[in-house]
């Protein structure tokens, strides 16, 4: 299995900023894309940002120009660079991967509990 656990998250006014981490553990063979989801109450779980094992990402178009996904592969972490954060992108952070636990198995997602981003106006 494999275990995902989020950091970072707070409180902060518009146009501040944080930084979010994600450590993944357990046992498993590898570990293919990762990324960051949110969700806000009353609306679905949104993608945020993704990164592929060879470092290729994607954004939301919301986010553009102001988050920056980073993950260091010998770890098996991954980040997220939150700049001029705004009323809107409060909601809950949750980190996933997509990771096979042996050398045939087949790939899954896991999802971690989620941190709490909450922006002030």
């Amino acid at each position: 299995q494999v275990q995902l656990v989020e950091s970072g998250g707070g409180l902060v006014h518009t146009g501040g900023f944080l930084r979010l981490s994600c450590a993944a553990s357990g046992t498993f063979f590898r570990i293919y894309d990762m990324g960051w989801y949110r969700q806000a109450p009353g609306k679905q779980r949104e993608l945020v940002a993704a990164i592929s094992s060879g470092g290729s990402t994607n954004y939301a178009d919301s986010v553009k120009g102001r988050f920056t996904i980073s993950r260091d592969n010998a770890k098996n972490t991954v980040s997220l660079q939150m700049n001029s954060l705004q009323p809107e992108d409060t909601a809950v952070y949750h980190c996933n991967a997509d990771a096979v636990l042996t050398r045939i198995s087949l790939s899954s997602t896991y999802w971690g509990q989620g941190t709490q981003v909450t922006v002030s106006s």
